[in-house]
């Protein structure tokens, strides 16, 4: 069986996972937080026809190697972690972290078994949390949920450093907690587990959730902007560029299946 049959079959599977990459990103150009991938290839292993031969001074020169590459498959997907657009809403709870890190979120409100997420579209819950749209608590640089006791303080407002600084009934103002800002080694290796969450894995960080956790500003950490939502970083006009590359690719992987069942049809003919 040809060579290329199969060479373009594993184009059309290369350029089809690329498709569906670009889909995602483009249904979610409006995401809160969202972070875009991309799809990078790689040649498979080849086949030698012929080995190299090494030169022999004053006698004969050296000849390379006759490989034939056996396809193409993909090599990998990387998340780009490049900032989002600033959307300002005025609200006090919704977060943007203008730099470096991850909101912490736990639907414990404890470190273990928290997500990370740069969706800072937060609220305050009947009790007095701190949460996300799932209901997740927003965790503080203690590792404990954030609670704002209503009949305590009458109002609150968020600092650049991530302090929670809360108004009591007589005016006085005071911190009573400090948002946690995670950050990573390699954002890259964060696993998405849908929600906006990311979940910390060993190629992200060596250390446990305890030991990235610091606050706004700390260690190259980014600050946190009050009244703002980071939006998702899709580059639509990159997109459509690359759906058209994407698109081009599986059209001409698909002629080069075409073109070999001819050729097989052919070499088939020859016996009438």
């Amino acid at each position: 069986m040809l060579r290329s049959l199969y060479s373009g079959v594993s184009g059309m599977r290369g350029f089809q996972t690329k498709l569906d990459v670009i889909g995602n990103n483009i249904a979610n150009v409006n995401t809160t937080g969202f972070k875009s991938s991309r799809v990078m290839f790689q040649d498979i292993l080849s086949q030698t026809m012929s080995g190299v031969t090494a030169p022999v001074e004053e006698e004969q020169g050296g000849v390379n190697a006759k490989q034939i590459g056996l396809g193409v498959g993909v090599a990998s997907i990387d998340t780009v972690h490049t900032p989002g657009s600033a959307q300002t809403t005025n609200v006090a709870t919704d977060l943007r972290i203008d730099g470096d890190g991850f909101f912490v979120v736990s639907p414990t409100g404890e470190t273990d078994g928290a997500y990370l997420t740069r969706a800072g579209s937060f609220g305050v819950d009947a009790a007095g949390y701190l949460v996300n749209s799932d209901g997740m608590y927003v965790v503080s640089a203690d590792g404990g949920p954030i609670q704002i006791d209503s009949e305590t303080y009458t109002s609150f407002s968020i600092s650049q450093d991530g302090s929670v600084m809360a108004v009591d009934d007589t005016g006085a103002t005071e911190q009573i907690y400090q948002l946690a800002i995670a950050k990573v080694t390699n954002p890259g290796g964060l696993e998405k587990v849908g929600g906006n969450l990311y979940q910390l894995t060993p190629n992200a960080d060596m250390g446990e959730m305890d030991d990235i956790i610091a606050t706004a500003g700390e260690a190259g950490r980014g600050a946190v902007i009050s009244g703002q939502l980071e939006m998702s970083n899709v580059d639509l006009t990159n997109e459509f560029t690359e759906m058209i590359v994407a698109q081009r690719g599986f059209q001409a992987n698909s002629r080069i299946i075409t073109t070999s069942d001819s050729i097989l049809e052919e070499v088939v003919n020859l016996k009438r």
